[in-house]
């Protein structure tokens, strides 16, 4: 489904990506881990077109979208949600995920409701549909965001640390919600501090340090690869 190559972004004499090679399969589930500073960010944000890269190639779906705007490949397919919320605060909860319906999808009228009551009802929002999204609390605008990506109707969705600040419990809710939308056929990238809460919902794993990609593989391989061990675990004194 997605195919990046041979990324590389630059800020000054500062190397944030470093020739990295990055691959989505048909709905696959992977996982993006690393110490602050790794490139994870920086990689997502190049996939979704809001930062260009200074070399490298992305491909969708077999197409070459390196130099597509992120609203048009939100409208082949590619959703992104980020890490803070930035919902339309003076909208209710409803009105914000017509907006992804309407500008991210071009679904008009009957669909694009249709479209955003499934999307609610999938992310527990249903009840808070009349709520203005500034009066949510942190749970409910990660849940909101997420069902604003949603509503374009991605066959990719990329998500950066969703998790954070969350309880275990509203954690758990939300790892249910992932596994969800897989059975859905929707392929995932997340950006994710919480290897816990991460590990339930992926297939493969991948480890990010000092803009390179440093192992790749099922979670339980990576997790013990002494390279992802020194650079993002760290080791215990001896």
């Amino acid at each position: 489904m997605l195919h990046a190559s041979g990324l590389v972004k630059r800020y000054g004499e500062l190397v944030v990506l470093d020739d990295v090679g990055f691959t989505v399969g048909d709905g696959e589930a992977v996982g993006i881990v690393g110490p602050n500073g790794a490139g994870k960010t920086t990689l997502l944000s190049v996939l979704a077109g809001s930062v260009a890269p200074a070399r490298g190639t992305v491909r969708f779906r077999g197409q070459d979208v390196t130099r597509l705007r992120p609203e048009e490949r939100c409208r082949r397919g590619i959703g992104r949600a980020h890490q803070v919320p930035r919902p339309f605060g003076g909208m209710t909860v409803l009105e914000n995920v017509l907006v992804g319906a309407a500008s991210g999808a071009g679904l008009r009228g009957r669909n694009a409701y249709d479209r955003c009551i499934d999307v609610l009802d999938l992310c527990g929002l249903v009840d808070l549909a009349d709520r203005r999204a500034d009066s949510l609390g942190l749970m409910h605008r990660k849940r909101l965001e997420l069902a604003r990506s949603l509503a374009t109707g991605p066959a990719l969705l990329l998500l950066d640390e969703i998790g954070g600040g969350l309880t275990d419990a509203e954690a758990a809710e939300l790892v249910t919600t992932i596994n969800e939308l897989r059975e859905r056929g929707v392929a995932i990238v997340w950006i994710e501090h919480l290897v816990h809460v991460l590990v339930q919902a992926i297939d493969r794993l991948v480890c990010m340090n000092a803009g390179r990609v440093i192992a790749d593989g099922p979670p339980d391989v990576v997790m013990r690869d002494e390279a992802v061990v020194d650079a993002y675990l760290g080791r215990g004194p001896k």
